[in-house]
């Protein structure tokens, strides 16, 4: 097993000294500066006299993170951190992930998010918007690190399930930044953030005083289009081998963008193509419990945009490697939107739809097209709370012995049915798994564990395959590799539980297991950008960035020659 490493802490040609030094967090250190690296960077008298180690300084900061009376009050004191002590915000992120991921990630970054611009302290990321088209290389460069190996961009139109928050949306590529650190261990420096400012159709937004964002309604047409592909070829300018993760984009672009970009440049579309393969992982740990193969599944999604479309494909993909025939895939996949069942005769269907459209009578809501249909498996993706109803749930017991119940819509607020219900209704039966975290159930004497079905478990790894290869696309491959590595890390314990994912608290593990996979198939395919190493794993292993200080002492004296 290869020692993890702190990657250069170093990014600047010149390090700061003295009080500028103390504002930096890339390379502050709070009270863990030695006295010899006080007087080495004159801050001495600048600090409490007092030393403290790291581990003392994350004593602290948790006991204050966990006397904070609100979920968004914690949320305000962890990135008041982050603008302060970068290493030290990463260490204690990833010593305690479990506590910390509802906090700077689903649930509470939505709320984060809707409270954006009463909220914002300091700004973290790239902002580009309509007014400086024409300029976004010059922008770009306003950036201070130069090795940017992943760009997380949002236009902030379908933020989780809450809607339009225009630039408001910033929090979520950040909080993506944030993961791709703790979960994969990809060096902080390689990530950007970035917003898309182009307007908002969110009339509360308008109307307020403080939202920090443009007041104009969105860009469509060829006007979004050029921007966009401005934004492309800046990041190709200034990074380019660096990976675009596309984040939260309204139905309208998401699949259009994807199809735009995915064969000119390395990118993914995480709402499509994460969440398909984090379902289908879970599908595939469902299929080992329920005993019913994928390929014999019949699936019936409550939602068809971008999330569940994108995991309807991914299906196909992988039931015709278990040997069905394309046409015979699509047929065991079904969709309800906001008209009804998605069948052939309905008019106006999209491209999307259309693929999923199949001769069937006309059913204009969910229950009746559960009983119609009688699935294996329900998968939500609508952003409908309670959808998944007494009724529906029941019905699903009543056709299945162990009926697959995804609620995966987010945060819990969206979340189609609750753990509670999904195990009381099907009388303890359902495999049940949620986008956002539900506590175990436990019910005549049974414990179950709901699985969360997070992006976490697939995007991070993913990333990091990526960029250590340094690969020139990513492939509906590595994703159907990854959410097969995802699936064969549950264990026989866990099974047990009815639990389809392996706990949180092995996210780094996953993480780079999913990418020692993914380098795999881009070797195999040709899209590697660097020989292949000798021992994979032990190659994704040595690019793991541990958040530790390091010296000063030496590394001035190197900067200031």
């Amino acid at each position: 097993m290869a020692e993890h490493k702190t990657i250069n802490c170093y990014p600047r040609t010149k390090c700061p000294t003295g009080y500028d030094l103390l504002q930096d967090p890339l390379l502050n250190k709070g009270t863990s500066f030695t006295d010899e690296e006080r007087k080495l960077l004159r801050i001495e008298g600048l600090l409490p006299p007092g030393f403290n180690s790291m581990e003392d300084q994350i004593a602290r900061t948790m006991k204050n993170f966990r006397e904070k009376p609100s979920d968004i009050a914690k949320y305000s004191f962890i990135m008041d951190l982050m603008e302060r002590d970068l290493t030290l915000f990463h260490r204690v992120v990833l010593d305690n992930l479990i506590e910390m991921m509802p906090i700077v990630y689903t649930p509470t970054v939505g709320r984060a998010s809707q409270n954006y611009s009463h909220i914002f302290q300091r700004p973290q990321g790239v902002f580009l918007a309509e007014k400086y088209r024409g300029r976004f290389r010059q922008i770009l460069a306003n950036w201070p690190l130069d090795d940017v190996r992943i760009v997380v961009v949002t236009d902030g139109e379908r933020i989780l399930g809450l809607g339009d928050l225009g630039v408001s949306g910033m929090a979520i590529p950040l909080g993506k930044s944030i993961l791709y650190v703790a979960c994969a261990g990809i060096h902080p420096h390689w990530c950007l953030p970035v917003t898309l400012d182009v307007g908002t159709n969110n009339a509360s937004l308008l109307n307020d005083p403080l939202y920090l964002g443009h007041r104009h309604k969105r860009l469509r047409g060829s006007a979004y289009d050029d921007l966009v592909d401005e934004f492309v070829q800046a990041v190709l300018d200034r990074y380019p081998d660096a990976l675009i993760h596309f984040e939260d984009f309204g139905n309208a672009n998401a699949f259009r963008l994807l199809q735009k970009y995915r064969d000119r440049i390395c990118t993914f579309n995480d709402d499509i193509q994460g969440t398909a393969a984090v379902a289908l992982a879970g599908l595939f740990a469902a299929a080992k419990l329920t005993k019913v193969p994928l390929k014999d599944q019949k699936i019936l999604f409550l939602g068809a945009g971008g999330a569940g479309i994108g995991i309807g494909e991914l299906i196909v993909s992988a039931m015709i490697k278990e040997g069905l025939s394309e046409a015979e895939a699509r047929r065991r996949c079904w969709f309800v939107d906001s008209k009804g069942l998605v069948v052939r005769k309905r008019e106006h269907l999209t491209d999307v739809k259309q693929a999923f459209a199949h001769d069937f009578e006309t059913i204009e809501d969910f229950a009746s097209s559960v009983r119609a249909l009688k699935p294996t498996a329900i998968i939500g993706v609508s952003s409908q709370p309670g959808k998944f109803t007494p009724q529906v749930l029941s019905d699903m017991a009543q056709f299945n012995e162990r009926p697959v119940v995804f609620a995966l819509s987010n945060p819990t607020s969206q979340s189609e049915c609750t753990a509670e219900e999904a195990y009381i209704w099907t009388r303890g039966t359902a495999v049940f798994a949620s986008g956002s975290p539900f506590e175990p159930v436990t019910m005549n004497g049974s414990t179950y564990v709901p699985g969360q079905g997070n992006n976490a478990y697939i995007f991070p790894g993913v990333g990091l395959g990526a960029v250590v290869t340094r690969a020139t696309r990513i492939t509906d491959d590595m994703f159907l590799a990854a959410a097969s590595t995802l699936a064969d890390m549950v264990t026989p314990e866990q099974f047990r539980q009815g639990c389809v994912y392996p706990p949180l608290t092995s996210l780094r593990e996953v993480s780079i297991r999913i990418a020692a996979a993914v380098a795999q198939v881009a070797f195999e395919k040709g899209l590697a950008r660097i020989p292949v190493p000798d021992d994979l794993l032990d190659f994704v292993e040595s690019n793991i960035y541990a958040p530790e200080y390091a010296s000063f002492v030496g590394a001035v004296a190197g900067h200031s020659s």
